[in-house]
């Protein structure tokens, strides 16, 4: 109820409760797949706990959670609930569920299970999202507002820019989202990170002094191959415990994204504005109060999560911090944080796909705001051009005073200027009125629209 920007949305329930549990039991399933699959389980063992597993009544999230506080972690309750569902199927194959490993390899292995599934929905988000803008960027190429610095009119620009600059920040999320969802890894180390036990099982009727030899260590590190590839995670090269640059990596990645989403989201907040009035989102959010209000409530969810994210990510990063090979702590902080990460990112994915996909754009209103002035945006132009014939210094003075002029008596500043005798027979009315218009001075705002959407997923434009 009191997060909106990603209620009843698909990674809402990607990341859930439910599927937190799925992920655990496909993490336990996985685990005794890649066993079997090195011949260190009978056949069809992996089949048994995956039967088991697909009982989802025997796995309730409550009854883990209220479990979890004794043990301080739910893969505890819930790896003796399917030891007991297997064991009701085969007493055998129960002997195998969890066997080597440690909470912490079922548990940060079904969160990268969690973070792919909701990192696929975040970039189905974006390329919608980057779509639409591209679309946008390309209609509006030339279409001129005010370009606004410290919240003053500066110089003119176009439309089609700023949508490029928004679609840009997209794919530059878009590329960060990408790269993480490649490198999620598996997590497998046993009780701390040395895959001991595993050697152990890999090898049990042999003694202690043979079952440490190359073959047995071999094969338990090539039962991390055997579990990466069973659950489709990449291969880590060490058991990541206390090495926590996953996690790290995946709280900046979202981070970014947020804040890319966010500043499209800012920009539409302002340019929306009543007293603005240049954008607006196609369907407006109604008011409890206030019948006639049609609020930009797309951009204020994206806004909000804009803010959320990089207080989250901070928890993340500061478990890097962790001490030993295994943390008190630092580990049991991040799981909440890190959901809430992916479904706030999610949800502003989404938001921001049918924000950028229902813009509506006003010309008529950015060309009425971009006269707001008089002529007063386009003093850098004027001067640049008087500087040429009367010199840098001279021009600079006339451009100010005919601005101090023009405001002081209400007129456009092309015709201040034309009233100044020390630019009489320097430069002739029609042409000041000419350089006057913000219209014709929006730079190489065209040709950057151009270039910039020539940049297409997992790649930069590149200059011509």
């Amino acid at each position: 109820m009191l997060a909106p920007v990603r209620a009843g949305t698909a990674v809402e329930d990607a990341t859930g409760d439910a599927a937190y549990v799925r992920a655990l039991l496909a993490a336990e399933t996985a685990l005794v797949r890649a066993q079997e699959s090195l011949g260190h389980a009978p056949a069809g063992t992996a089949d048994t706990v995956a039967s088991a597993a697909a009982d989802a009544t025997r796995f309730a999230p409550r009854s883990l959670a209220l479990r979890a506080r004794s043990g301080g972690n739910p893969v505890i309750p819930l790896a003796a609930d399917l030891t007991a569902a297997v064991a009701e199927r085969c007493a055998e194959a129960a002997a195998h569920v969890h066997r080597g490993a440690t909470s912490q390899d079922i548990l940060d292995t079904a969160a990268m299970l969690v973070a792919s599934e909701a990192l696929r929905l975040i970039l189905a988000g974006l390329d919608r999202a980057a779509a639409a803008l591209a679309v946008t960027a390309a209609e509006h190429r030339d279409t001129p507002m005010a370009g606004r610095t410290l919240t003053q009119h500066a110089v003119p620009t176009t439309f089609g820019l700023k949508a490029a600059g928004w679609r840009s920040l997209v794919l530059d999320a878009r590329d960060r989202i990408a790269a993480v969802l490649d490198s999620l890894p598996v997590q497998l180390g046993g009780a701390a990170g040395t895959l001991a036990a595993f050697a152990a099982y890999a090898e049990p009727g042999k003694p202690v002094a043979e079952e440490l030899r190359a073959p047995a260590r071999d094969s338990a590190i090539g039962l991390v191959a055997a579990y990466a590839q069973a659950t489709g995670l990449a291969v880590p090269a060490l058991p990541w415990h206390t090495l926590r640059t996953p996690v790290a990596d995946l709280a900046g990645a979202l981070a970014f994204t947020a804040g890319a989403l966010g500043k499209l989201a800012a920009d539409v907040l302002v340019l929306s504005r009543t007293e603005i009035g240049e954008v607006s989102e196609s369907t407006g959010g109604g008011s409890s109060a206030m019948p006639h209000k049609a609020n930009p409530a797309r951009a204020v969810l994206i806004a909000s999560a804009a803010r959320q994210v990089p207080a989250l990510a901070g928890i993340l990063y500061g478990a890097l911090a962790a001490e030993d090979e295994r943390p008190p702590g630092a580990w049991h902080a991040e799981w909440q944080p890190l959901r809430e990460t992916l479904r706030t990112v999610g949800g502003a994915a989404d938001a921001a796909a049918d924000l950028a996909e229902g813009l509506r754009v006003h010309p008529g209103r950015m060309r009425v705001n971009l006269g707001a002035t008089g002529g007063l945006v386009v003093s850098e132009r004027l001067t640049a051009v008087l500087s040429a014939r009367t010199g840098r210094a001279a021009a600079r003075t006339a451009v100010t005073e005919g601005a101090a002029r023009a405001a002081r008596e209400g007129i456009h500043l092309h015709e201040a200027l034309a009233r100044d005798p020390a630019l009489a027979g320097v430069v002739e009315p029609d042409e000041l009125r000419t350089l006057g218009d913000p219209a014709a001075y929006t730079g190489s705002a065209g040709p950057l629209v151009d270039r910039a959407l020539r940049r297409h997923h997992g790649g930069r434009s590149v200059p011509e």
